[in-house]
C-alpha cells in the first residue's frame, strides 16, 4: 500500500524542492553560467507554479492575489534571488505554523519576481540573437 502525503506535507516538499533549485540557479550565476542559471530558474518556476496549484486547491475561497503582486519596474538579478530565498523561508515558517494564506502569498510574490527574471532572460538572449 503506497502511503499518500496530505497536502501541506506535498506543500513544504515543493517548496524545498523549489529552494534547491533557487540555490543551483544562484551558484550558476555566480559562475557565470548562464544556461545552467536559465534551466534552474524555469525549474525553480515550475515548482512555485505547483505550489501554488496545491494551495489553491486548498485555500480555494480564501485568497484576494490583486493587492499581491510586486511591480518591479527593472529587476536586479540577485538581488530579486535573495528576496525571493526570503520569501520562501518566510513561507516555510508560515506552514509550520498552520498560517497557509500568509505562505500561500509568499510563494505568489517570489513567483512574481521570477517570472520578471524569466523576462529579462529571454529579453537579453532574443539581443544576443539580433547581434549574431
Amino acid at each position: 500500500m503506497v502511503e499518500t502525503m496530505n497536502v501541506n506535507e506535498k506543500i513544504l516538499k515543493t517548496l524545498k524542492n523549489a529552494k534547491d533549485y533557487l540555490e543551483k540557479s544562484m551558484t550558476a550565476l555566480n559562475n557565470k553560467n548562464d544556461n545552467l542559471f536559465a534551466d534552474g530558474i524555469w525549474s525553480f518556476a515550475a515548482e512555485l507554479e505547483y505550489a501554488l496549484f496545491l494551495f489553491s486547491i486548498t485555500l480555494q475561497n480564501e485568497n484576494n492575489k490583486t493587492h499581491w503582486k510586486p511591480n518591479p519596474k527593472k529587476i536586479d538579478v540577485m538581488p530579486s534571488l535573495s528576496e525571493v530565498q526570503s520569501l520562501l523561508k518566510e513561507a516555510e515558517g508560515f506552514m509550520a505554523n498552520g498560517k497557509l494564506l500568509e505562505a500561500y502569498k509568499n510563494v505568489y510574490v517570489a513567483r512574481h519576481y521570477t517570472l520578471k527574471i524569466q523576462d529579462d532572460l529571454a529579453k537579453k538572449k532574443r539581443e544576443a540573437l539580433k547581434k549574431k
